[in-house]
């Protein structure tokens, strides 16, 4: 048998639950993947150059390919003149060594042939029938890219854990590479509850609401790393949660349920994880969020979250979001904007006893919370991101400095 309910339990005591649920159960893999399916994965190893970058010494020039020493002092007045050898594109081969009194044509990206040390722009020449007049000089290296200029073999190009954002995998590309080991993603159900809830594409009847926590935890979900899994709406009802919970099992490694956590009629998800596995958790002393579950079922967690939209993302930022971005490799790339201190545009009111967490707005650099009950959808969409308040703050002061954790904190 579980917890018994509403045994509420702190913030940090919740935490620590979880984390040790993560230490037991969910230890990081890797896997192998296309490079095409990379996008903002998370690599989990050091990558090493297995090749100079550019393999070869090539022109970054369209022009000529030519013997430095052939081309010192040359001008507009007294242009070097030198017989025309071939012609080098991009992909082919030279063919011929350029020596003295000699040069190529040669095209960005090509090949520089044996004997050339530089390149004359094309905008500096003159092509004519028998030669090729070059109105400036060069020097040993010019508009050459050498081999290795760029990366050399055996260098430390990537990390572990360095996100894939396009120009990293065009950088994997540049080195042959067409798949790569990226940090496994949790496959994360969710199931929203409740008798009330039909789907956006429904007609609206009278006593109904439109679903917005599959949604919503699906893309929070996402922005932490994971892979959701959406499992549609389940009743207000015993059998159908317990078959839900049971499905989700064999396609996730970690369930989220968003309603059915209070203790008024029809909340029946702390009797399912009774009956099916372990209540560890069954209230939190946290605002909004008291009601929340942590359970488990066959060696895997299940976290059931208000069915208040507000709470349901709150709890999930505030409990879980470290945890998944922990084993995604996320965690390693929160940025500094992600929590920045902000003044209190005027004074606020909290109960004292719970940790607290309020919406807010900012406006010309401060924080003005947004007062709103607490199921008010309208609040979310005004909303910047979040303060926290604890337990034993009665108030806070106009002007007072708050730290502002914001939604909007994609690693993207």
């Amino acid at each position: 048998m579980g917890t018994e309910f509403l045994k509420i339990i702190d913030v940090s005591k919740a935490h620590n639950v979880v984390k040790n649920i993560f230490k037991r159960l969910y230890i990081p893999l890797s896997e192998k993947i296309s490079l095409n399916e990379a996008l903002f994965r998370v690599l989990s190893h050091d990558i090493h150059a297995n090749m100079d970058l550019p393999p070869f010494d090539r022109s970054i020039m369209d022009g000529y390919a030519v013997k430095s020493q052939d081309t010192f002092g040359a001008t507009e007045e007294n242009p070097a003149i030198l017989k025309l050898l071939e012609v080098i594109r991009a992909g082919s081969i030279p063919k011929k060594e350029v020596k003295v009194g000699f040069c190529s044509e040669i095209t960005t990206g090509a090949p520089i042939p044996t004997g050339a040390d530089g390149v004359i722009m094309v905008e500096f020449s003159q092509k004519n029938e028998e030669d090729i007049k070059l109105f400036n000089s060069s020097y040993p290296g010019q508009y050459i890219a050498a081999r290795g200029s760029d990366i050399k073999k055996g260098e430390l190009v990537l990390k572990e854990g360095t996100i894939l954002s396009p120009d990293k995998i065009g950088v994997l590309s540049a080195l042959g590479y067409s798949a790569v080991e990226v940090r496994s993603k949790l496959k994360v159900a969710v199931i929203s509850t409740g008798n009330e809830l039909i789907l956006p594409e429904d007609d609206l009847e009278y006593g109904k609401i439109y679903d917005v926590n599959s949604s919503a935890l699906y893309s929070a979900l996402e922005s932490y790393g994971t892979s959701p899994i959406l499992k549609g709406i389940i009743p207000d009802e015993y059998t159908a949660l317990k078959n839900a919970i049971k499905h989700s099992l064999e396609d996730a490694d970690l369930i989220i349920t968003s309603g059915g956590t209070s203790a008024g009629a029809g909340d029946v998800l702390s009797e399912v994880l009774d009956d099916i596995g372990e209540v560890m958790v069954h209230g939190i002393s946290i605002k909004p969020g008291k009601p929340t579950i942590i359970g488990e079922v066959n060696n895997k967690m299940v976290i059931g979250l208000p069915g208040n939209p507000t709470a349901a993302l709150i709890v999930l930022d505030v409990l879980m979001a470290p945890y998944l971005k922990n084993f995604s490799g996320y965690v390693a790339h929160s940025k500094p904007s992600d929590k920045i201190k902000l003044p209190m545009a005027s004074r606020f009111h909290s109960a004292q006893g719970r940790m607290e967490y309020v919406l807010v707005k900012i406006l010309e650099g401060q924080v003005n919370p947004i007062l709103k009950y607490s199921g008010a959808i309208t609040g979310l969409a005004e909303a910047d991101g979040y303060i926290k308040i604890s337990k034993t703050t009665e108030m806070i002061l106009e002007g007072d400095l708050v730290e502002v954790s914001f939604f909007d904190d994609t690693i993207h």
